[in-house]
């Protein structure tokens, strides 16, 4: 008889899945084609040649307005550090997540000494994009970005010092940290990081990522 094997094998699944915390709707590891941009970037998001790879651009505001993921688009939100500029960006990616239906997966450093290990944990997670909120990643992903050319991240409110072109970053003046030993760009001002302006970094942002312009500075004095 077949049941007694049935009983045994629903048995194990149960276990599996209570083992590891998660079942087949939780596995990242083997995603299907790549979620693209439905609609495309207005006029104004960046001139008449492609930007080069480490470059800035200054869009025009409301540029990327049209730019949103596809069905079944999954980010992963690195985050550390529990200042008021930290604490805005991650509500402005967890709105735009919940706005534009997207598969949203928050992984928060516990300290200084999970920085990088928390960067790891973002990584495994396979997702197709990771932005990351807080300074105190800037140095832990200059160390990571290089040697995961496939995964795309990107970089709210500070900067990678030589980024790679899986790499895209958001800046402003008041805000443009670019890890230990270079500081800032600019003066850093705490009050840049409005509610507005976060949003408005967060959609810009990745709508760059989704158009397919990585690897560059996407810089927001007006919006």
């Amino acid at each position: 008889m077949r049941r007694p094997y049935l009983l045994a094998a629903a048995a194990w699944a149960v276990a599996a899945v209570l083992l590891t915390g998660c079942g087949p709707d939780d596995d990242r590891s083997a995603p299907d084609a790549r979620p693209s941009a439905v609609g495309e970037l207005g006029a104004g998001f960046i001139g008449a040649a492609s930007p080069a790879p480490e470059s800035t651009v200054t869009p025009r505001p409301g540029s990327w307005s049209g730019v949103r993921p596809s069905a079944g688009y999954r980010v992963v939100l690195l985050t550390a550090g529990s200042d008021r500029p930290t604490r805005t960006l991650v509500e402005a990616v967890e709105k735009w997540a919940e706005d534009e239906d997207v598969d949203l997966r928050t992984v928060r450093a516990s300290g200084a000494d999970d920085l990088l290990p928390a960067a790891t944990r973002a990584l495994r997670a396979r997702a197709d994009l990771v932005i990351s909120a807080g300074d105190d990643l800037v140095d832990p992903l200059a160390t990571v970005t290089p040697n995961h050319l496939d995964q795309r991240f990107l970089v709210v409110g500070a900067e990678l010092a030589e980024p790679t072109e899986n790499v895209t970053a958001v800046d402003w003046t008041g805000a443009s940290f670019r890890g230990e030993g270079l500081g800032a760009a600019s003066t850093y001002d705490a009050a840049s990081f409005t509610a507005d302006r976060c949003a408005a970094a967060v959609r810009a942002g990745t709508a760059a990522v989704l158009s397919g312009r990585t690897g560059i500075v996407v810089w927001l004095d007006e919006f």
